[in-house]
């Protein structure tokens, strides 16, 4: 039924183009001779359409005029509009001047022909498109109220803000009624998009006398201080305020109606957009097979659908987690794509398990984004870091080297850097693993990527500060002078891709551009405020002492490290001066670390890790404490 309905317009539009045609002609002869029309006129314009009017049409035909969908002309359909009205004047000009017997008509006639053809074929496109943007939403919806309509004040009068208003424009649902914008940008002020007015500043929000419902804040770009500054202003209103996705969460995606949320912390962060290469990444890719172990983890379950992003022949995915893995097994089951999804429950410690799936599937990339990662918890059960961070790392890069792959990616962390704890000090030995192995062949390139926390991971503190708030606080802070760097899940995993595709040397660490630190306490603060209420006033706060294992604050690059810049300004390549243990004495020692770990000796373990890796200076948690001058008993192991 659609579809006849569709045909039946373009023959509308059709028949339309052709009294177009012969207007245009008429319009041009009566322009030119002072509406002065004889009967000889009827003949000349007839005999000159007889064999003019099949050119047009047929060129008309062969640019697409009668493939579009006219409620969404655009400026290229306009475009194309103008190429096919010269491309039929030049082969009429170019026939009506070559054969003397055509020439019936003066060639001023000919160029008004060109001009009215153009208009007119344009006008009935743009007419269409201008009823169904303004026309049919205009139009009281009659299963929406008037009461119903929210009146939206959007701040932002950017590339964003233009395509939300197109969107609510288009929308024949009427949801949606944009009052006006608000921006910073003076120039902008008095101006109109969309014929939406662009009414004042941001900073005069409250002081408006226009009625509006919700205010949505349409500035993806916008800075850390200054999107604060924004919903500082907002709150003060009273009324609901949402915004659209950041620039880094929208990569090779649009933004739309659809995608506007509520605020976030990681908004509030303010970090500059990634710029991918999106060519190297499509070469490092697309059309091969990928495996990624913790690809139901929240850094495995992004790089998974980041990778989709990308067109891989097949996607491995691997996990320990029967729930994580079937939930991203579901969730990527209803992609549009032609990537191969295949499934295996393992475990990274099972070498036997894992050389099945090897044999079975032979991956070309290899992501290795599995691991044991919560700090006090693993102090508590250090065998079991051990197994997974150190030995399950060593089957998979002897299984890939052993395979032919022809990248091994291993995600990594900052706390690998100096470390103070279990989780860190297996981390740095998995990096250790890449930079010692013995390659078969040179056919398999195994790197590093390096980087601080993920908002939104599992056990980060966020969902932890949330659930703290909901409840009517208190929030617990371990000290206040703790810092972190932090990064969105999105960002770090399409920089993770980004690092894999750079072609370097076996067994680099490239490290991820962090920014700044961020101090628990000011994110606590943000997000206690972000839920409409005061730090101290509503929520109090409340200083529980370091964990075990904890710092104060990470690093990124050891002392024997120095941080080089890469051809993409957010990764950085280390250069590490220290010499790397043989391949055959780096396995033996792991094989110590691992019989060790069976009996489960926390302190043999440490004395182990410590002689492995000598920067790693177990955290006396106690006299830490007491040094700090924390009731170290009272901890009840938040944040």
């Amino acid at each position: 039924m659609a579809n006849r309905i569709d045909r039946n317009r373009k023959y509308l539009v059709f028949i339309y183009d052709t009294l177009a045609v012969i207007a245009s002609i008429s319009l041009a002869y009566i322009s030119r001779f002072d509406f002065h029309f004889t009967q000889e006129t009827f003949i000349i314009l007839g005999q000159y359409l007889l064999w003019t009017y099949p050119v047009k049409i047929i060129v008309f035909y062969f640019f697409g005029l009668y493939k579009g969908m006219y409620r969404y002309t655009s400026i290229w359909d306009l475009l194309n509009v103008a190429k096919a009205t010269i491309l039929s004047s030049l082969v009429i000009n170019t026939v009506f001047v070559t054969i003397p017997a055509l020439r019936a008509l003066p060639l001023s006639v000919l160029f008004l022909d060109f001009v009215f053809t153009s208009t007119l074929i344009s006008l009935v496109r743009v007419a269409i498109r201008l009823y169904y943007s303004r026309s049919i939403i205009t139009t009281p919806n009659k299963t929406k109220t008037a009461g119903s309509i929210i009146k939206l004040l959007l701040i932002g009068a950017g590339d964003t803000g233009e395509k939300i208003a197109r969107d609510i424009l288009s929308n024949s649902n009427k949801e949606f009624n944009i009052i006006g914008f608000l921006d910073d940008n003076i120039e902008k002020i008095g101006s109109s998009i969309h014929g939406i007015p662009v009414i004042d500043r941001i900073s005069t929000l409250n002081n408006l006398s226009i009625d509006y419902d919700e205010i949505l804040i349409t500035a993806p770009g916008a800075n850390g201080d200054n999107l604060r500054r924004i919903i500082d202003i907002c709150k003060l209103s009273g009324k609901t305020f949402k915004t659209v996705p950041s620039l880094n969460e929208m990569i090779n995606k649009d933004v739309t109606l659809k995608s506007i949320r509520n605020v976030s912390y990681l908004d509030l962060l303010g970090r500059d957009e990634v710029k991918l290469d999106v060519n190297a990444i499509e070469n490092f890719i697309k059309g091969k097979r990928i495996l990624i172990t913790g690809a139901g983890g929240s850094i495995g379950s992004e790089l998974v659908r980041q990778c989709l992003e990308f067109q891989p022949g097949s996607l491995i995915l691997l996990d320990n987690s029967e729930q994580n893995l079937f939930n991203i097994e579901q969730e990527v089951s209803f992609f549009e794509t032609k990537t191969l999804i295949r499934s295996v429950l393992a475990n990274v410690r099972d070498k036997n398990l894992l050389e099945n799936s090897f044999q079975e599937f032979r991956p070309q990339v290899v992501i290795h984004a599995a691991a044991y990662k919560h700090v006090p918890m693993q102090e508590l059960h250090p065998w079991s870091a051990v197994s997974t961070n150190v030995l399950g790392t060593l089957h998979l890069v002897q299984l890939a080297n052993r395979f032919n792959a022809e990248k091994f990616v291993l995600v990594s962390t900052d706390k690998a850097v100096h470390p103070v704890n279990i989780m860190g000090a297996t981390k740095r030995l998995a990096e250790k693993v890449i930079q010692s192995v013995d390659l078969k062949e040179d056919k398999t390139d195994f790197i590093a990527v390096r980087f601080g926390n993920v908002i939104g991971s599992s056990g980060s503190v966020i969902p932890i500060f949330r659930k703290q708030i909901n409840r009517g606080g208190p929030v617990t802070i371990t000290h206040p002078e703790m810092s972190r760097y932090f990064m969105s899940i999105t960002e770090a995993s399409q920089l993770i891709l980004q690092a894999g595709s750079m072609n370097g040397i076996s067994g680099q660490i490239y490290l991820l551009d962090m920014g700044k630190p961020v101090r628990i306490k000011d994110m606590a603060n943000d997000l206690i405020r972000l839920s409409g209420l005061e730090p101290e006033k509503d929520i109090p706060i409340i200083y529980t002492g370091l964990r075990p294992g904890e710092k104060l604050y990470e690093e990124l690059v050891s002392k024997e490290e120095k941080a080089l810049s890469t051809d993409h300004k957010k990764i950085m390549v280390l250069n590490n001066g220290t010499n790397n243990m043989p391949w055959e004495i780096m396995k033996r020692e792991i094989q110590s670390l691992v019989d060790i770990s069976l009996k489960f000796d926390k302190d043999e373990i440490k004395r182990k890790l410590q002689q492995m890796i000598p920067d790693y200076t177990p955290q006396d948690f106690y006299a830490l404490g007491k040094n700090l001058n924390l009731d170290v008993t009272s901890i009840k192991g938040e944040a």
